[in-house]
């Protein structure tokens, strides 16, 4: 058996919407509801290797389209910037202006995984 990738999950985020429908639910019963292949396979009635060929073309996808358009990678940037900003902003105290705290705060909350 193959070792879940936990990056897969992160790109299934950024682009699962993108892949077909099967493809997409085969990708979720696998990475996010825990199922076996063997599972996955009585559930969506075809072979369980059809099932692995199916993860296996989809992973590739995914780090293809991640590759092209580096959502996830920019998206981390992004999150880690708004969090060096918050933490100067805290370092800074009162010289700093509360409503510029709030704002990198909201920055960082609607960029967060969490």
């Amino acid at each position: 058996m193959f070792e879940k990738n936990l990056e897969i999950g992160y790109l299934l985020d950024f682009y699962g919407d993108i892949l077909p429908e099967r493809r997409r639910d085969i990708m979720d019963l696998y990475y996010n509801d825990d199922l076996s292949l063997s599972e996955i396979a009585e559930q969506m009635g075809i072979t369980r290797q059809a099932v692995r060929d199916s993860i296996k073309k989809t992973e590739t996808e995914l780090f293809f389209y991640e590759e092209k358009l580096g959502l996830r990678r920019r998206f981390t940037e992004v999150e880690s910037h708004a969090e060096a900003a918050l933490g100067l902003c805290r370092e800074g105290g009162d010289a700093i202006p509360s409503a510029l705290v709030r704002e990198v705060e909201a920055l960082l909350h609607a960029v967060s995984i969490e």
